[in-house]
């Protein structure tokens, strides 16, 4: 039994129109769980996180294993105000993936957009092998070659829950109608 079920029991099959509310604690426990897929599979030399969001359980990820973390910037914003529909390679993958083992991680793989785009930038600087690593999978897109969790719900991340809006800590404005506060 994996330490995730061992620790929160099986989780149900929420549906599309879920919300399924992470906690740091939960979080933790799926990083391990993801940590423990990956070292009984696979021997990265380092780990590759995201950015924004992928280079929280990357840099866990790459802790409990004892290796090197980097990031790169993949993502469908630009600037504050500008979404694009598909997201673009904002920063070079790490040369230090040159001839390595290298686990791609991301917080969750819906679409699959962001990953083949890093993993094409990871391939770009010769890699002896790539693989990637989410926290959650939506079914629909993309496979990673390690999750932690399936789930068609939405998922509210831990440090997604609250945002600054200005100066002040507010409740996610898109959440504020289903999170109590």
């Amino acid at each position: 039994m994996d330490p995730f079920t061992k620790h929160f029991g099986r989780p149900s099959a929420p549906n599309p129109n879920e919300f399924f509310e992470v906690t740091w604690e939960m979080f933790g426990e799926l990083c391990r769980a993801l940590a423990l897929k990956v070292a009984d599979d696979y021997q990265p030399e380092l780990v590759v996180g995201i950015a924004r969001a992928g280079v929280i359980p990357a840099a866990v990820v790459a802790s409990i294993l004892r290796i090197d973390f980097y990031s790169m910037k993949i993502s469908r914003k630009e600037g504050d105000s500008v979404v694009r529909e598909r997201p673009a390679v904002l920063s070079a993958a790490p040369g230090a993936a040159s001839g390595k083992r290298v686990l791609l991680v991301d917080e969750i793989a819906t679409s699959g957009d962001t990953l083949r785009l890093g993993l094409a930038a990871i391939r770009d600087v010769g890699p002896a092998d790539v693989r990637t690593a989410t926290s959650f999978a939506r079914g629909r897109g993309y496979a990673p070659d390690y999750v932690a969790l399936e789930t068609d719900a939405t998922v509210i991340f831990p440090w997604d829950r609250k945002v600054f809006e200005g100066d002040e800590l507010v409740v996610n404005p898109l959440y504020e109608d289903i999170l109590d506060e």
